[in-house]
């Protein structure tokens, strides 16, 4: 089983109910494509049209919640929307990949594949040795 970071959990706990606990939980970027996050590595042109987002896996729904920008999403604002328990989040692969969030494309770095995909067996979803 995957530990939810710490830091991550206290931080997204106000915005959800007070009985909830979180399982996994996970920083994502969105922006129109990839070649946002590049510009605004390279240049910080770009910072305002991408959008943070921390991920909190309960065991009744996962709630996704708008991030500050810096220190690069890590410090929840509010509540966007809630997702049903049952979504699966994954696959993910490679040092990127993208998940479908509120109907909204995200981005996820690698650091974080584990907890989805602790979140996507504990809904009950499988994955083959290779993801």
């Amino acid at each position: 089983m995957t530990t939810p970071r710490p830091d991550l959990v206290e931080r997204s706990r106000p915005f959800l109910p007070d009985d909830a606990e979180i399982r996994q939980v996970f920083i994502c970027q969105s922006a129109p494509n990839f070649g946002y996050f590049v510009i605004t590595y390279l240049t910080g042109l770009t910072i305002g049209l991408i959008k943070y987002r921390c991920v909190a896996v309960t065991s009744d729904n996962i709630y996704v919640l708008e991030s500050s920008k810096m220190p690069g999403g890590s410090r929840p604002q509010s509540l966007v929307g809630t997702m049903p328990r049952h979504t699966r989040l994954g696959p993910v692969s490679g040092r990127w990949t993208t998940i479908t969030l509120l109907g909204e494309r995200h981005w996820v770095h690698k650091r974080f594949y584990p907890s989805i995909r602790e979140a996507d067996r504990e809904a009950g979803f499988s994955y083959s040795e290779q993801n």
